[in-house]
């Protein structure tokens, strides 16, 4: 059940963040580095990549491809984890109550799309054959 909830949690999670980056690209150009080539297309296609993430965690019948679904959100978290960096540097140190959070869940979030996709049963393994 606790698996259930933090996957559904992923699922608006990033269908909100899907739609913000296709929404409202300019924030997100805001805060990309300096070094990222193209960031017009890469925040297209970083939203585009939430949605599709978010329906292939969303869906019931295909455990493959909700796996997949885990291993390519968790990616994507350490993928866009130097632009959240750049956000913070940005910021020169204001509003560290968002910051420090942001930066201590990044990990735990990367673990919770692997954990509720059914990708890893880290910490514990479960029974052979167990539901996810």
């Amino acid at each position: 059940m606790a698996r259930k909830v933090v996957r559904w949690f992923l699922v608006i999670l990033y269908l909100a963040a899907g739609v913000a980056h296709l929404r409202t690209p300019e924030f997100f150009m805001a805060i990309m580095p300096a070094w990222v080539p193209a960031p017009e297309q890469v925040i297209l296609w970083t939203g585009i990549a939430e949605l599709a993430g978010t329906a292939a965690l969303a869906q019931g019948f295909s455990m493959p491809l909700r796996r997949l679904a885990g291993w390519s959100l968790a990616a994507y978290a350490l993928c866009v984890w130097p632009a959240n960096i750049n956000h913070m540097m940005i910021d020169q140190g204001a509003n560290l109550a968002y910051h420090v959070p942001r930066m201590i869940l990044q990990p735990i979030l990367i673990w919770a799309a692997l954990w509720a996709s059914g990708a890893t049963d880290w910490p514990r393994r479960s029974k052979p054959g167990a539901a996810v």
